[in-house]
């Protein structure tokens, strides 16, 4: 899809590069249970299943995860009004447009390629938000489905997804008597095989699609001030935001952590991660001292006092 958002070719690279990474483990993944568990008609028709389910019905499954419906423009005309403008300005088609109906200050964008792709924003931002920083909320949004980043981390997020379940499921069948059943210490070591392949392929693949986060929220970051040309805007709604999150209620900020790698920005609270390495996200203030060199690169005029 062609548009004015500007290419981005570091994105692409590292992108290309995940896919490739995680592939080779996806492959190594199966082969291991196969090997271990010598049923890889099994193996392949339910992790296939899973990864068409995660891949074809994301956008759903996400705006049901949480509780957004698809508005048009007579229910949200501000919100429709800003999103056309923006695809106008980038030449790219509109997305469907999303609301959930929840006070946590956030947006993110789903959907597998430009005909599904949806903009989903939260009540909580578009009612702290002014509209210039919201258009460059969603413009940073925009910038997902433009650059193809949220079908990859679509795809991405499947093997951690699966390589969990499976490290889950042998840890839970052997805490309810699972070797009692089992028949032997055979049957028992290989279950523990099991889990330690699983749990391997979980702790690499959770650290290549954080890699990749924080670099694409950074390249969004970028594309949408440049967009737009206000990038204070965006500094802005990103210091408002994650200002606004240490007022959730922590039983908010866990229920929506598993969308993390998709939100506008974490759902975390005051305190800051312990590792770079465990975020989904760039810190803020790395966040604000790019958006303020993308300032100084555009020539923007600096805020009336």
């Amino acid at each position: 899809m062609r548009t004015r958002f500007r290419p981005d070719r570091q994105l692409t690279v590292r992108m290309a590069l995940t896919v490739f990474l995680l592939g080779l483990v996806y492959v190594a993944f199966v082969a291991v249970l196969v090997a271990l568990l010598k049923s890889w008609v099994a193996i392949v028709v339910i992790a296939g299943g899973l990864l068409a389910l995660q891949y074809f019905c994301s956008d759903r499954i996400a705006l049901a995860a949480m509780h957004a419906r698809v508005v048009d423009p007579q229910q949200q005309p501000r919100l429709h009004g800003i999103i056309d403008r923006l695809c106008a300005a980038a030449d790219m088609p509109k997305p469907r447009v999303a609301v959930a109906n929840s006070d946590l200050p956030n947006a993110f964008a789903t959907g597998r390629n430009t005909e599904r792709a949806v903009v989903c924003v939260t009540t909580g931002i578009m009612r702290r938000l002014d509209t210039g920083e919201l258009e460059g909320v969603l413009a940073h949004e925009l910038s997902h489905i433009a650059h193809r980043d949220v079908a990859v981390m679509t795809i991405a997020s499947f093997l951690g997804v699966v390589a969990g379940m499976v490290t889950r499921f042998m840890f839970y069948s052997q805490l309810f008597g699972g070797r009692r059943r089992s028949g032997g210490d055979q049957t028992y070591l290989l279950v523990m095989l099991v889990m330690l392949v699983s749990a391997v392929v979980y702790a690499l693949s959770f650290l290549l699609i954080r890699a990749l986060s924080r670099y694409r929220e950074l390249a969004a970051d970028r594309a949408g001030a440049t967009l737009t040309g206000r990038p204070s805007a965006l500094a802005s709604a990103l210091t408002k935001v994650t200002g606004e999150m240490a007022r959730i209620p922590t039983r908010d900020l866990r229920a929506a952590q598993a969308f993390n790698a998709f939100f506008f920005t974490p759902a975390a609270g005051p305190r800051p991660s312990l590792s770079t390495l465990l975020s989904t996200h760039p810190s803020l203030q790395q966040r604000l001292d790019r958006l303020a060199e993308i300032s100084t690169e555009l020539g923007e005029a600096a805020p009336s006092a």
